[in-house]
C-alpha cells in the first residue's frame, strides 16, 4: 500500500507548491520512501531484515523551482517543518560564479492519477524461509563437489509522489528477487556460479526459481570443465542475457542524451543514420516491459514511455532527462532518475532490449560451422566517446558443424567498436525475454535498477 509517510505530507507537500509558486515560474516536489526486506539462507545462517542496500531503504524529498534564469534543487529528509524563508535564502545562487544555458519553463501539464501494482497474496516469512532451504538444501545434495550454496530472497516497495501547481500524481509498486550462488570444487578448481529470478509477485520470483534449480545445479558442475577460450574472431549465439548485455552496453549510456549536451557520446553525430543490421530494433522505457526498472512515472513526474532507439539498423532517437529534453528541444522520455532524494536526476535506462525477429533458436545453432553459445551476464563497460564496448558472458558452450561439442569455456570476453558487432548481426530469434532485475551505476557511482534482454542473436565477434 501507499507509503503513510508521504501520505502524511502530501498536504504539506501543495502548501509548499503553492506559496513558491507564488515567486517561481517553476516549482514541484518529489517525495519518495522506499522499504526493502532480505531474507538469506546458506549452511551456516539464517538472516531476516532490513535490506542492505541503500536504494532500498529510503526516505525524502526534492524541491525543484526555476527562478527565471536557473533550476534549483534543495534536498530534505523530512517537509514538515520547511520555513519558507530559510529554503529561498538555501537556493539562492546569485553568486554563482559559473556560465549557465538559457532554457525555458519546464512543462506542467494538469495531471492527477494514482497508480499501483502490488502483490495481492504475498508468502508470508515463514513461507518464503521455508523455500529457501528447501532449494539450499537441493542445490548442496545434487552434487558432492558443491561446497556451499547461499540462496536471497528480496523484496523491495516503492511508493513516490509528484507535486506541482497542475499536477498531483502517486505511484506504488513492488518488485520481487530470488536468487542463489552456488560455490563448486573438485579439490584443485574453484568453480562459482549463480542465477537470479524476479516477478511482480513473490509466488512468480519464487516458483521461477524452482523451475530453474536443476540447470543451475548442473551448470555449476559443469563449469569445473571450463578451459580458457582461444582468441579469434567468432560466429555467436546469444542467449537473451548476453543480448541484453550487448544492449546496455552499446546503445545504454550512449543515448543517455545528458551525455549528448556533454557532447561525451559518439551516437549524437549517429541520428538517423545506419548503426545496425537492419534486423535489428531496440527499446527502453519503464513502460516497455515489466521488471525492477518498470515505474509509473519518473523522478521528475514524467509518465513512463517505451522509446525505440533503433529500427530496422536505424538509430532514431535517445532517451532523456526534463532539463535535457528541454535544452535540446525535445520531448522528455520519462527517464529522469534519482540513486536517491539526496542525489541529482541524470538521464537513465530503464528496460533496454532488442525486439524478437523471425529466426527459430534450433536454425540458428545449426547455422554454425565453427563457434559458441555465450550465455549469462557477467559483467560489461563501454565508452561512449568512442563506442567501443567490452561484455563478459560467464561461460560458453562450443558448436561445430551445428551440433554441442561438450566443451566449456569461461569467461568469454566480447569486444569490438559497437556498429561493427551490431552490424554482424545475421539472425534474431522469434522469442526473447527481458531479464527482470539489475543495476547499473553512471559512470563509477549514481546506482539505479534496470533491466535488458532481447532475443538470441546470431552475429560474428572477437572473443577473448
Amino acid at each position: 500500500m501507499f507509503s503513510t509517510f508521504l501520505s502524511e505530507r502530501k498536504e504539506v507537500a501543495k502548501k509548499i507548491v503553492t506559496e513558491l509558486a507564488k515567486e517561481y515560474p517553476y516549482v514541484s516536489i518529489f517525495g519518495k520512501h522506499a522499504i526493502g526486506k532480505r531474507f538469506l539462507v546458506n549452511s551456516k545462517m539464517i538472516q531476516v531484515g532490513d535490506s542492505t542496500n541503500a536504494m532500498d531503504s529510503e526516505a525524502g524529498f526534492v524541491i525543484k523551482v526555476f527562478n527565471g534564469d536557473h533550476y534549483s534543487e534543495y534536498s530534505l529528509d523530512d517537509i514538515n517543518d520547511l520555513d519558507i524563508t530559510e529554503f529561498k535564502k538555501a537556493i539562492t545562487l546569485s553568486d554563482l560564479d559559473q556560465d549557465t544555458v538559457d532554457v525555458g519553463i519546464l512543462s506542467d501539464e494538469p495531471l492527477h492519477k494514482s497508480f499501483i501494482r502490488e502483490d495481492k497474496e504475498p508468502l508470508s516469512n515463514d513461507e518464503i524461509l521455508e523455500k529457501l532451504e528447501g532449494f539450499k538444501d537441493h542445490l548442496t545434495a545434487f552434487d558432492p563437489r558443491i561446497v556451499n550454496v547461499t540462496t536471497i530472497f528480496s523484496r523491495r516497495e516503492t511508493s513516490s509522489m509528484f507535486i506541482s501547481p497542475n499536477r498531483d500524481l502517486e505511484q506504488y509498486y513492488i518488485w520481487h528477487n530470488c536468487m542463489s550462488q552456488v560455490i563448486v570444487s573438485d579439490g584443485e578448481n574453484i568453480q562459482s556460479n549463480f542465477d537470479v529470478t524476479y516477478g511482480s509477485t513473490s509466488k512468480e520470483a519464487i516458483e521461477a526459481f524452482d523451475q530453474k534449480k536443476e540447470d543451475i545445479a548442473k551448470m555449476s558442475v559443469k563449469l569445473l570443465e571450463a578451459k580458457p577460450i582461444e582468441p579469434g574472431v567468432y560466429d555467436v549465439i546469444t542467449d537473451p542475457s548476453i543480448t541484453g548485455l550487448i544492449a546496455h552496453e552499446a546503445f545504454g549510456h550512449g543515448v543517455e542524451m545528458d551525455m549528448f549536451v556533454k557532447n561525451r557520446a559518439k551516437a549524437k553525430d549517429f541520428i538517423g543514420k545506419q548503426v545496425a543490421s537492419g534486423l535489428v530494433e531496440m527499446h527502453d522505457g519503464a513502460a516497455a516491459a515489466l521488471s525492477a526498472a518498470s515505474y509509473f512515472f519518473d523522478d521528475d513526474g514524467v509518465l513512463a514511455n517505451d522509446t525505440t532507439i533503433i529500427k530496422d539498423g536505424i538509430l532514431l532517437d535517445g532517451i532523456s532527462d526534463v532539463l535535457t529534453a528541454l535544452e535540446l528541444k525535445k520531448t522528455p522520455s520519462g527517464n529522469s532518475r534519482r540513486e536517491s532524494t539526496r542525489r541529482k536526476a541524470y538521464t537513465r535506462m530503464t528496460n533496454t532490449f532488442f525486439m524478437p525477429g523471425t529466426s527459430k533458436v534450433e536454425d540458428m545453432f545449426k547455422s554454425i560451422e565453427h563457434g559458441y553459445y555465450l550465455c549469462k551476464t557477467n559483467n560489461g563497460m563501454e565508452d561512449p566517446k568512442n563506442w567501443n564496448i567490452q561484455c563478459t558472458a560467464q561461460y560458453g558452450l562450443e558448436i561445430k558443424d551445428g551440433k554441442f561439442t561438450g566443451k566449456i569455456v569461461s569467461p568469454v570476453i566480447i569486444s569490438g567498436f559497437v556498429p561493427d558487432v551490431l552490424k554482424s548481426i545475421s539472425m534474431v530469434s522469434d522469442k526473447y525475454e527481458v531479464i527482470g532485475s539489475g543495476t547499473c551505476g553512471k559512470g563509477h557511482k549514481e546506482w539505479v535498477y534496470v533491466a535488458d534482454g532481447g532475443p538470441y542473436l546470431k552475429a560474428r565477434v572477437k572473443l577473448g
